[in-house]
């Protein structure tokens, strides 16, 4: 079965597609893979953060990025938040934003 990738909002997906090329090809590639083989490619590529939120690892020349997801019935994968990282702990106001995110999209569905 194939997985399908949606977006908590035009804006994110905008904010995804204008990463750096090399953070950009990463997402790319990784999401594909995720595509064909699952929300949860093991590290350093995903990580479970906890009560079903995901963070998918993106490395490349020009940094490091986070984007925050979850899955939801029928193979899919919710993109939820995304931030360039400039430390070496996540902050927690960016993994605020995304459980509030993943809690309103579960309550509808």
């Amino acid at each position: 079965m194939t997985w399908e990738i949606h977006f908590y909002n035009e804006a994110l997906q905008k904010e995804i597609m204008n990463l750096p090329v090399g953070l950009q090809a990463r997402y790319i590639h990784l999401t594909q893979r995720m595509i064909k083989y699952g929300s949860d490619l093991g590290m350093p590529h995903t990580r479970a953060i906890g009560d079903g939120l995901f963070e998918l690892r993106l490395k490349s020349k020009e940094g490091i990025s986070r984007i925050f997801y979850c899955t939801l019935a029928n193979y899919k994968i919710l993109m939820l938040h995304t931030f360039i990282k400039k430390s070496q702990k996540t902050p927690l106001r960016e993994l605020k934003i995304a459980h509030l995110r993943m809690q309103e999209v579960k309550k509808q569905c």
